[in-house]
């Protein structure tokens, strides 16, 4: 029987609040619905704790709280979350610990606890709560340094806005700084993208995240798009920043460990990398996702749904009693199905569907797949699966292998979506 500590779980919490939605996003979030943020508070500690009571024997390695922008909650709500987390889920640790009575060499803490924040929506004060609650990441969203490139994505802040929140961030005592900068955005030139990447890098983030935009239905830019008055870089250019933004960062110390992902050795983030290995995680809040031994769901993306069934606490029993449960037990042989009234898209992946995207996710970092620990868990010989597949995207340069392991080339990554659709498995 596995302890507490082999039973590892990563929480992720979602904010779905925000001062104003950004023209690229298709994140469920609203602007302008301040006076629901204690209701909502309310129920996600309750779903905190229904939750907390099924996954008891598991131990947090990891948390994350996203949105919308979290960073816009007082504190004092935030606070509620963050003692509810602490009181329904074993967290081992968030704070940094130092060697021996003199050394001032620190160790990390043993649970990455991370909030996103837009520059401009947090102080001194508020990051000094923030520290003083545990919370012991911060990733801020800048996208640009370019005004006309913000003005153009719909941020509410400015580059000077993100300097002062920085600073303050590291004023209040946090070493851990995630910044996400967003590629091929409109009228994007690569001088614009190079400025950008050398103001950044002189404040010293820890962790950079440079994606490409992305251009969603249903969101502003994809009916700009449609009307044709979206003006977005050639593939040319979108491919000259990629090549720089990697030859860039890696001469200023950071390592390149995921397909957009930088970090100063040691400063990898911990949460996404479970995400890429497949560890289980848990998704509390509205329209957060869930996978728990290779069953998925996602919470509903209808706030008044979800604040009602979340409104009053109720205990493990009614999480499964009668017509709530959304599966039967005694039909999957599992205890933890989760709500029907705000649950859907629930999937228990098949053996094939596990390995699928093990490699789909597991490409995506520079390390590749081991072949051992592909063995190690799915009992199935590396070579006999997919043999034959890596031997034709070697032969075109896509892959390579080394000491058991296999990864992307650096043509790979440029069609990394075409390499990885190769990895899908016959019937």
């Amino acid at each position: 029987m596995k302890s507490v500590m082999d039973k590892k779980l990563r929480l992720y919490l979602h904010i779905p609040f925000c001062v104003r939605k950004c023209k690229y996003c298709d994140f469920v979030s609203f602007a302008g619905k301040e006076e629901q943020f204690e209701a909502y508070v309310d129920s996600l500690c309750n779903e905190i704790r229904v939750r907390g009571e099924v996954y008891k024997d598991r131990e947090i390695s990891s948390i994350y709280i996203g949105g919308g922008t979290p960073s816009i909650l007082p504190e004092d709500l935030l606070e509620r979350i963050v003692n509810a987390l602490n009181q329904s889920f074993h967290i081992s640790g968030t704070k940094e610990k130092r060697k021996g009575f003199h050394l001032q060499k620190k160790i990390r803490p043993v649970t990455e606890f991370s909030i996103e924040c837009n520059p401009g929506t947090v102080d001194k004060k508020k990051l000094k709560a923030y520290k003083k609650m545990g919370i012991n990441r911060i990733s801020f969203g800048l996208q640009t340094s370019d005004p006309e490139g913000l003005k153009a994505l719909g941020r509410i802040h400015s580059f000077d806005d993100f300097i002062e929140s920085f600073e303050s961030a590291r004023e209040a005592g946090f070493d851990n700084i995630n910044v996400d900068l967003m590629q091929a955005i409109p009228e994007q030139t690569l001088s614009g993208w190079q400025r950008t990447l050398a103001l950044l890098t002189t404040w010293k983030p820890e962790h950079i995240s440079a994606y490409s935009l992305i251009v969603e239905k249903g969101t502003p830019f994809y009916e700009m798009q449609q009307k044709g008055q979206l003006s977005l870089p050639d593939e040319d250019t979108e491919r000259e920043i990629y090549y720089y933004t990697k030859e860039f960062l890696e001469k200023c110390g950071y390592r390149r460990y995921e397909i957009s992902n930088y970090a100063i050795p040691g400063f990898e983030c911990r949460h996404n990398i479970g995400y890429w290995k497949r560890d289980d995680y848990l998704g509390l809040g509205l329209n957060s996702s869930s996978m728990v031994d290779n069953l998925r769901w996602k919470n509903t993306e209808d706030l008044s749904d979800y604040t009602e069934v979340f409104s009053n606490p109720f205990s493990e029993a009614d999480f499964f009693r009668g017509d709530n449960a959304l599966l039967k037990p005694e039909e999957t042989g599992r205890q933890d199905v989760p709500v029907s009234t705000i649950i859907k898209d629930v999937h228990l992946l098949s053996h094939k569907e596990q390995m699928e995207e093990s490699m789909f996710l597991g490409l995506r970092m520079t390390e590749g797949i081991s072949k051992q620990d592909f063995f190690d868990t799915f009992r199935q010989d590396f070579d006999y699966t997919y043999g034959e597949t890596v031997l034709k995207l070697k032969e075109k340069g896509l892959l390579k292998e080394e000491e058991g392991r296999v990864f992307l080339t650096d043509k790979g990554v440029d069609i990394s979506n075409t390499v990885l659709a190769e990895f899908l498995l016959d019937q």
